[in-house]
């Protein structure tokens, strides 16, 4: 009888493992399902035709947190290889083995833009600091495609930050075999023509775009002597950006910008309603900020949005360094708070800005949205301690000094900075005299999406001393990184996205992480009960499988 047991037991095992070379299956019990592929990923991962190597450089080393992360890294990519078996992992450990082949790994990737960590572990009042390099790669085909494993998130504590990177993952992954997989077929063109800001200005903007579209100067002068032409030349871009525009349009410019967008061309507009230059505040330590004319208004105010002449002065403003005096012969900085600059922290779900850091604005105005057919999604918003500043006025360094009213801002905060337009826009040009004639021009579009923001400072980057353009979003005086360049790249990428990955920053994935404050308090005990306990239930069932085992066979000894 024990023996035909014996033997059912390995045929199912091998029958079993027969049966696994042909149905493979695997199940996901975890509560957020945060290694199930959405189908999105699915479907991009059926396009890898030949071996795709995932490297990941989170390996070694590591604090307890980043340790969760790699391993939910790791698991997330196994899932990739559960559906494509061409993707294969690697890990590297850059910082440990210290060899000439990863030194000379390491200064191609600080040449790319990949920087290490250092971050700081507490464990039993002893301070560490530890070195990572929190990144990875996809090669394929011949391309190298790098992606962030953690995410910019500077307000957030450390554990903070690995859940928001958590959350993020499958979309950088993804949005990575996007960028391998498919050759680049979208364009973007760059209006000028329009006193906009030099190239250099917003030179980061443009060579990241540069790795998933082609880009494209646009000059609107054209239009004065070859409408038509011009129009039709404008049609064959996915998108514009129309970027602080210091010109006037004329009313030939706004008519082709009109039929572009309600033709289905997809638009972004970094506006500045009201002229204040911080540079000019720098140096004189005041400045007059008046309001622009803005030939865009009427555009806007069709599509059911208005930008309005005022500044937003924010107490959740971001911080400045000014010069407080001398010690010897070093002067002396100290930051403070620019009320001017809101830091705008996203709340709103819309996967544009969903996880990303905050975004800094320098002299933004607000937008009204008005009541039409058209969908609107307040992207950014300002804090609840903030209010508007009509124009003309003089701004002086020496507000910073100001004495805050609590009733000053009651009621009046949470103004909408930047705005997500949605549906069918009807053409300002509907009912009116046009500037040229057009045979086949269109008083109304279908479902098509433009974003407004109203601050052309939005997509400005830094330059160093040597004159090169700084990553968007990072203040050199400050030494702090936002969230500008998310932003900027997400809405691009929620215009032109076809496959719908970013959609996959929606997801939420919960992380159960230790509390240090808790561990430090009840070390001794927490390992005592983490060694002791698991070797007790051991015990405990081995006890009761013994006393089952020799109540059982022990009988058919004795009989």
């Amino acid at each position: 009888m024990n023996t035909k047991k014996f033997i059912s037991l390995v045929l199912g095992i091998i029958a079993l493992n027969v049966f696994s070379e042909f149905a493979f299956v695997r199940f996901d019990l975890t509560k957020d399902k945060r290694y199930t592929l959405s189908q999105v990923s699915k479907d991009l991962v059926k396009q890898v035709d030949e071996p795709m190597t995932v490297t990941l450089f989170l390996d070694g080393k590591l604090p307890h947190s980043f340790k969760k992360m790699q391993t939910e890294v790791k698991h997330l990519v196994k899932e990739y290889q559960s559906n494509n078996s061409n993707i294969k992992l690697e890990l590297l450990d850059l910082i440990a083995n210290d060899t000439p082949e990863n030194a000379s790994k390491i200064n191609g990737l600080y040449e790319k833009g990949m920087r290490p960590l250092s971050v700081s572990i507490s464990e039993k009042g002893k301070q560490s600091q530890e070195m990572i390099f929190p990144w990875g790669t996809i090669s394929y085909k011949g391309k190298e495609i790098l992606f962030p494993l953690l995410k910019n998130t500077m307000a957030m504590s450390t554990e903070e930050t690995i859940n928001s990177s958590v959350q993020h993952l499958e979309y950088a992954i993804s949005d990575a075999i996007k960028k391998a997989v498919w050759d680049k077929d979208k364009k973007i063109a760059i209006i000028k023509g329009i006193g906009e800001p030099h190239d250099i200005e917003i030179a980061d903007l443009l060579m990241s775009l540069r790795e998933s579209y082609y880009i494209a100067p646009f000059v609107l002068d054209s239009v004065a002597k070859k409408q038509l032409e011009t129009q039709e030349h404008l049609k064959e871009f996915d998108a514009i950006l129309v970027n602080k525009p210091n010109k006037d349009f004329s009313e030939a410019e706004l008519q082709v910008l009109d039929q572009y967008i309600v033709n289905g061309g997809k638009a972004l507009f970094f506006i500045d309603q009201v002229q204040a230059d911080k540079d000019s505040l720098s140096n004189t330590g005041n400045l007059l900020a008046y309001p622009k004319d803005n030939s865009l208004g009427n555009l806007f105010f069709k599509y059911g949005v208005r930008i309005n002449p005022v500044l937003v002065k924010d107490e959740v403003g971001t911080p400045i360094k000014l010069a407080v005096g001398k010690q010897g012969s070093q002067t002396q900085y100290e930051e403070f708070v620019w009320k001017f600059s809101p830091y705008s922290y996203p709340t709103s779900l819309h996967p544009i800005v969903k996880n990303i850091e905050g975004v800094k604005f320098d002299f933004t105005s607000t937008i009204d949205t008005l009541k039409n057919d058209v969908k609107k999604t307040i992207l950014l918003h300002s804090s609840p301690y903030s209010k508007t500043v009509g124009t003309p006025t003089m701004i002086s360094l020496q507000m910073i000094d100001e004495e805050v009213n609590p009733e000053e801002y009651q009621g009046k905060g949470n103004l909408p900075l930047a705005v997500l337009l949605e549906g069918d826009f009807t053409s300002m040009y509907h009912n009116r005299i046009k500037a040229f004639e057009d045979k086949n021009f269109k008083d109304k579009g279908q479902n098509n999406q433009i974003i407004v923001v109203a601050d052309g400072d939005v997509v400005r980057n830094q330059l160093d001393q040597n004159l090169a353009p700084l990553e968007l979003g990072y203040d050199k005086w400050t030494n702090k990184l936002y969230g500008n360049k998310d932003f900027v790249l997400n809405s691009i990428n929620y215009l032109l996205d076809d496959f719908g990955i970013l959609n996959l920053r929606t997801k939420e994935v919960q992380l159960a992480l230790l509390d240090k404050n808790k561990v430090s308090e009840n070390y001794s005990f927490i390992q005592l009960k983490m060694t002791v306990l698991p070797l007790v239930v051991i015990s405990i069932f081995g006890g009761i499988f013994v006393y089952l085992r020799k109540k059982k066979y022990g009988k058919i000894v004795t009989n």
